[in-house]
């Protein structure tokens, strides 16, 4: 696959953006991050390097994408590092495209 670009609706903070993945070597893909208002996520986006097929097999302790999150700020449980992992996957031909969803249910009916 020559590219990836997912759209990320994160929710309340109301910062969506778009994240595009696309190959950069045989075993990397460059991510660019655009349309987003948080400032976080603009740093997120200028200091993450290029991802590698072997960043994407590292545990969440030491995951490239997660420990430059962390570096930037970013909320615990911001979905655009997510993002990130699933557009880089696609890309490098480890997962097929297919949305992904966190939806609030009404308890009351999940008793």
């Amino acid at each position: 696959m020559e590219g990836v670009v997912i759209s990320v609706d994160p929710g309340i903070c109301g910062f969506g953006c778009t994240v595009r993945s696309e190959r950069s070597g045989k075993r990397s893909v460059r991510i660019d991050i655009t349309e987003s208002g948080c400032t976080l996520i603009q740093k997120l986006a200028d200091q993450l390097p290029d991802i590698t097929l072997q960043d994407l097999f590292m545990p969440l302790t030491k995951n490239l994408i997660f420990l430059s999150a962390e570096k930037a700020g970013c909320h615990l449980a911001c979905s655009v590092p997510v993002a990130i992992v699933k557009a880089s996957e696609v890309a490098l031909g480890l997962a097929l495209p297919k949305d992904t969803a966190i939806c609030f249910l009404n308890p009351e009916i999940y008793k």
